[in-house]
């Protein structure tokens, strides 16, 4: 059963050069309790593709499906059922790590109680229990990235999207995350993640796409993928780049392609077709040559061997909007900015793009936080609450707490014996 679909969604933005294709017709096909690694060079299209799936913006053209619904017409239900983590960490630097995730939880209208359970139960999950009660402005990035990851899984989604979830984590917690993500995908949970490490993609995703260009070029497993650029590769670390000139020409002669030199000028590696035996001839030669080398070997390919077979240049890290200038804000033709928010900054299903504490509330509210917020089945009053447009629990329909004050006023004015 599919549990994300899309066939055909464009998206085009209007810049001072010309019209720029952001997507030029993308099909997928992510099937129930699975992980779809979405692979692509530097301004492929993978965040819009991630944005148009979690209603932040709408396509030019074609469809787009989770659980059968469509993203547009119902952007309402499907944020009932998704969880997104960004390129960016979305969260307030004023609170503290628990005060962040409970403000999340009633974002989603989880009673009081259950938030800050829950915002419990995953300060622990993300091995955040020191940091928990220290305000979010005192921590790392990587702590920082971690709070966001868990914000996202506050209502354990249904379908969960990643958009470079390990950027700037260090092994220890990129190693926690897998196994959070495996263990969700064990509960039936489908995850679309983005990512420039084919090594993340080798050790998460049941399948592959390879996005270029704003259309997808290639699917598969890694293994398929890497079967498709073939054979192995032969590498050299040099002792002395002065070498170089003399290890190139060895590569040539047993090599079946260019040689390649990495950034720092002392790696030389080439595409081989019997790797075994071209590394011996190419170890004798060295030898011969009295050229020394840190290491030598045999590896298979990697992200960069699939982008430059596919695509015909190397993959870069960093903003992958497919849109005009980058992350600064542009118009759009359809009158949207390039982060997807309107002239009225609304966003272009009309939702609100403020945080806690803006009128927009609910489901709006987690535009501008990447955890958008369900509206109940009801869908009665503004903030799909009650009839009067109170919450649950009592509040009124200004969202302050009993005592007047806004969640977030009431979080930055705590004393440090509250905390």
């Amino acid at each position: 059963m599919a549990t994300i679909e899309t066939r055909g969604i464009t998206k085009t933005y209007a810049s001072r050069s010309g019209p720029v294709h952001a997507l030029t017709g993308v099909d997928l096909t992510v099937r129930q309790g699975t992980v779809r690694g979405l692979l692509g060079p530097n301004g492929a299209g993978k965040t819009t593709v991630v944005k148009v799936l979690t209603t932040l913006i709408q396509p030019d053209d074609g469809t787009a499906t989770i659980n059968d619904v469509d993203v547009v017409r119902h952007a309402q239900r499907i944020r009932r059922v998704i969880g997104v983590s960004g390129q960016y960490s979305a969260v307030d630097e004023n609170l503290t790590g628990l005060e962040n995730l409970e403000m999340v939880g009633r974002l989603y209208h989880l009673s009081r109680k259950r938030a800050r359970a829950r915002a419990k139960e995953l300060i622990d999950m993300f091995d955040l229990a020191e940091a928990g009660d220290r305000p979010v402005k005192g921590f790392s990035g990587g702590m920082r990235r971690r709070i966001d990851l868990a914000g996202a899984l506050v209502i354990n989604p249904q379908v969960l999207f990643l958009d470079e979830p390990t950027t700037g984590l260090d092994p220890r917690s990129r190693l926690g995350l897998w196994d959070v993500i495996r263990d969700l995908v064990g509960g039936g949970t489908t995850v679309l993640l983005t990512t420039q490490y084919l090594e993340e993609a080798d050790q998460l995703a049941d399948e592959i796409s390879v996005i270029d260009a704003g259309r997808v070029i290639a699917e598969g497993t890694a293994d398929e993928l890497k079967a498709q650029v073939g054979g192995h590769r032969v590498a050299a670390t040099l002792v002395d780049p002065a070498d170089l000139p003399m290890v190139r020409d060895i590569m040539v002669r047993h090599g079946s392609g260019e040689p390649r030199l990495d950034s720092a000028g002392r790696q030389v590696d080439v595409a081989v077709e019997h790797g075994p035996v071209a590394l011996q001839r190419v170890l004798a030669d060295l030898d011969a040559a009295g050229i020394r080398v840190h290491d030598a070997g045999i590896r298979r390919p990697t992200l960069d061997d699939v982008f430059l077979r596919l695509t015909g240049h190397m993959a870069e890290a960093g903003e992958d909007d497919g849109q005009p200038g980058g992350r600064r804000k542009r118009r759009g033709s359809d009158g949207t900015s390039s982060d997807g928010a309107g002239v009225d900054g609304a966003s272009p299903d009309g939702t609100g793009s403020g945080g806690a504490g803006s009128e927009s509330g609910g489901a709006d509210a987690g535009v501008r936080t990447g955890i958008a917020g369900p509206v109940p089945p009801d869908g009665t009053g503004p903030r799909g609450t009650g009839p009067d447009g109170s919450e649950p629990d009592g509040t009124g329909p200004d969202s302050s707490e009993p005592d007047g004050k806004q969640p977030r006023e009431r979080a930055r004015h705590r004393t440090g014996a509250e905390r």
